[in-house]
């Protein structure tokens, strides 16, 4: 089947991803700083012989170039994905982001590795104006560093795929959902009311409409793309055909926990800079491949929610 090579292959989606390659019969080399990601995750995949663990930093250019030696394709989601805090440490989105997806392609380029499947971010869109967003909608002023740093290395692969002939994906992913799952508003939310059952503190007004992908849904289109790889370079939005509100994600985790929490808002319609009040992405062109998604966004936060109250180590 070939032998892959899995950027934060400890981390939330690449685990996921890991898991799914193994079992379609990929051989799979792993490589994470564990930074973020958790070798829990990858319990499993360190007992499938075809799965190798290589414990370095993307940021040494060295140990990545060697350690990706004979892989046919990459999945880079090595990443910073702290949008909330961005602006306390501005150069963490350029070095964890930017820098370590310019030495991926190098290393590419160095081991003539010719395919990459990137993990970027709806975030690109900034505060888009028009819904549900399309892969070809203009882009407005950047919202979050993050962001910004997900746009540059959408450039530096399609870059690469013109002027060195690879070939390359960009999946720009709504907010992820489901097992393994260990930031974000779901996590934020289970953490706070299992010391505070009483009361919880929501940034914002709570009217925030945003979209979520259950994880299993979006291996299962990715690996649906990677069947058809372009010529060149394609971008892929992966996303839910519907969206809710911060309140009713509230309301569906408290009732999970059989609480009542009294909700105390910090006010206006962002809880934070670059917490777009509105995300939904147009996914018909995912759709036209034959994908759909099996969860619902009730079930997914239902789902990720039970996971976290089951693995409360986590916190």
């Amino acid at each position: 089947m070939g032998k892959v090579f899995v950027t934060g292959a400890a981390g939330f989606i690449g685990s996921t991803l890991v898991d799914r390659l193994l079992k379609e019969g990929f051989e799979v080399i792993g490589y994470d700083n564990f930074s973020t990601g958790r070798e829990f995750f990858l319990t499993e995949a360190l007992k499938n012989p075809n799965f190798k663990l290589i414990k370095a930093d993307i940021l040494d250019l060295a140990a990545l170039t060697s350690s990706m030696r004979g892989a046919e394709v990459v999945w880079h989601f090595s990443a910073n994905a702290d949008v909330r805090f961005g602006l306390n440490h501005p150069r963490k989105d350029i070095d964890q982001n930017v820098i370590a997806t310019s030495n991926v392609l190098e290393a590419m380029r160095y081991n003539e590795v010719r395919d990459i499947l990137f993990s970027s971010s709806g975030s690109v869109y900034g505060e888009a104006t028009v819904f549900p967003t399309p892969e070809e909608a203009p882009f407005p002023i950047q919202t979050s560093l993050y962001g910004a740093s997900k746009l540059a290395c959408e450039g530096l692969i399609s870059s690469y795929c013109q002027g060195y002939g690879f070939r390359g994906v960009v999946f720009r992913f709504v907010s992820m959902l489901g097992e393994r799952y260990t930031h974000g508003h779901v996590y934020d939310f289970v953490s706070y009311l299992i010391n505070n059952p009483d009361r919880l503190s929501v940034l914002g007004n709570g009217s925030q409409r945003k979209s979520y992908l259950y994880v299993g849904d979006c291996v299962e289109a990715m690996m649906k793309v990677r069947a058809k790889m372009p010529n060149v370079y394609e971008v892929y939005n992966l996303g839910a055909d519907e969206y809710c509100t911060v309140v009713d994600s509230i309301g569906w985790i408290t009732s999970l926990m059989g609480l009542n929490p009294k909700l105390e808002f910090s006010g206006g319609d962002r809880g934070w800079v670059g917490d777009n009040p509105f995300i939904f992405l147009d996914t018909q062109k995912i759709r036209a491949l034959g994908w759909h998604q099996t969860l619902t966004i009730r079930q997914g936060v239902e789902r990720t929610a039970s996971w976290l109250l089951h693995n409360r180590w986590l916190f």
